[in-house]
């Protein structure tokens, strides 16, 4: 599979490239990952995601070692990792709940992975107070845990997580405890840190919005399969799939016709089919429309009527139910839209872009 190169525009990559072979992992009958298959540039933030189920978190339990793979590669810098236990990988995790010592401060957790490779004192010392100044908490390293709020027990985490200087970064859904500023200024946090320091990094989650706006790159995982890994605007904007298409964002799903010319009828408008299909014979379909993709005209005569909307700032959600009784959603601007309520009759019609078929 072609994948389109990190977006980001960094200083120079110092982190350890990994490439992923082959990996397969079963639970019995159940097959966690199906022959992934996956390049991270050194560097990058890549971002993990699909439904509940899809095999991400095994993933990055295989990363990080704490789960055998049945076959498959896991190269860091070329060298396969899958034979080295967890704490020789040189990597560090950062866990979605916290597991910071209860009876450590913040320092001393910072510092744990520094004592256990018996590095002296004032190196310990030295190192979590650069690392806490790093997070932005240099003057918490003598409170513990239950004197922190969520956010700033996650900021420890993760300068506990970088103090080993790892190669390799692992972010296991490390935000969804978190109250939803908290985490917004978290990941805009870490993103910087990420940065700064090059460090290649995995990242998993099941929020959409957060791997969008967080990573270079979005793999999109299906039954323990890779569907697209991509930069986040092509992901969204040429989803190779309609499961990708479907999955990432919100999707109108509209009835029509294909045509023979490698074309779709929708909504009174004739459109480019995504993929082609010329020489196929006409049949029925339903086609997948992002809600910016459709354009509203008021009017009395319009054959759709608005039943609700929704305010988001900048732009308007209106639900229109079409004259065939479907159901979909229009982003517009706000400005555009504050006269068109319930009850408003609209005509609907897609923009002049290309549109995929639903499977």
């Amino acid at each position: 599979m072609t994948t389109a190169p990190p977006r980001t525009t960094a200083p120079a990559r110092t982190g350890a490239a990994l490439r992923i072979r082959g990996l397969r992992r079963a639970f019995g009958s159940a097959v966690a990952l199906d022959g992934l298959d996956l390049d991270v540039a050194p560097g990058e933030l890549l971002a993990l995601l699909g439904p509940s189920g899809c095999g991400k978190t095994t993933a990055l339990r295989v990363l990080a070692g704490f789960e055998r793979p049945d076959a498959g590669e896991v190269l860091l810098d070329g060298d396969d990792i899958v034979p080295v236990p967890a704490n020789r990988r040189d990597t560090g995790m950062v866990f979605q709940s916290y597991s910071l010592f209860p009876h450590l401060n913040a320092a001393d957790n910072v510092a744990f992975g520094l004592k256990m490779r018996r590095t002296g004192p004032a190196e310990r010392r030295s190192r979590a107070a650069e690392l806490l100044d790093l997070v932005g908490l240099p003057d918490h390293g003598s409170r513990f845990p239950h004197q922190l709020s969520g956010g700033q027990q996650q900021r420890v985490a993760l300068a506990r997580a970088l103090a080993l200087r790892p190669r390799l970064l692992l972010l296991d859904e490390p935000l969804s405890a978190l109250d939803a500023q908290v985490r917004v200024n978290l990941r805009e946090e870490i993103r910087r840190l990420q940065l700064e320091l090059g460090i290649t990094t995995v990242f998993v989650t099941h929020d959409q919005e957060e791997a969008l706006s967080l990573a270079d790159r979005v793999a999109v995982m299906r039954a323990g399969r890779l569907e697209q890994c991509a930069a986040p605007a092509e992901l969204y904007d040429r989803p190779a799939t309609a499961f990708v298409a479907g999955f990432v964002g919100t999707m109108n799903r509209i009835p029509g016709r294909v045509t023979g010319e490698g074309q779709a009828e929708v909504l009174g408008a004739r459109l480019p089919l995504d993929g082609g299909g010329s020489g196929a014979a006409a049949r029925d379909a339903v086609f997948l429309l992002r809600p910016e993709a459709l354009d509203v005209r008021p009017g009395d005569d319009g054959p759709d009527v608005i039943t609700a909307s929704s305010f988001h700032g900048a732009s308007t959600r209106l639900l229109i139910r079409l004259a065939d009784g479907t159901d979909v959603k229009a982003d517009l601007p706000s400005h555009a839209v504050s006269a068109l309520g319930a009850g408003t009759r609209v005509t609907v019609r897609p923009q002049d872009r290309p549109v995929l078929e639903a499977v």
